[in-house]
């Protein structure tokens, strides 16, 4: 079993920064592709940015340039630093561990982001 934490989210301005964090626990070997997904009431939960175990990411048009999806030296750990961030960007924000794009994948329980002013 996988245990996936999200943490870092927050209400911050237009124009702001947050950086988003989540810690995975439990039978991690193999899960090979880590990512940041994103969901607003009455909407699909949408892609954000994926890492994959050799480093290669991709990201969401809407969020290229402004994101920048990591992972810890740890290994069980990834970030997404999200930059200029606008209202749009508004969303509960969801990490995801899979060993691979269509395996099922393990999920966070979410961290709310607002950007407001």
């Amino acid at each position: 079993q996988v245990q996936l934490v999200e943490s870092g989210g927050g209400l911050v301005q237009p124009g702001g920064s947050l950086r988003l964090s989540c810690a995975a626990s439990g039978s991690i070997y193999g899960l090979n592709f880590m990512g940041w997904y994103r969901q607003n009431p009455g909407k699909e939960r949408e892609l954000v940015a994926v890492i994959t175990s050799g480093g290669s990411t991709n990201y969401a048009d809407s969020v290229r340039g402004r994101f920048t999806i990591s992972r810890g030296d740890a290994r069980n750990t990834v970030h997404l630093q999200m930059n200029s961030l606008k209202p749009e960007d508004t969303a509960v924000y969801y990490c995801n561990f899979r060993k691979t794009l269509t395996s099922t994948p393990y999920w966070g329980q979410g961290t709310q982001v607002t950007v407001s002013s």
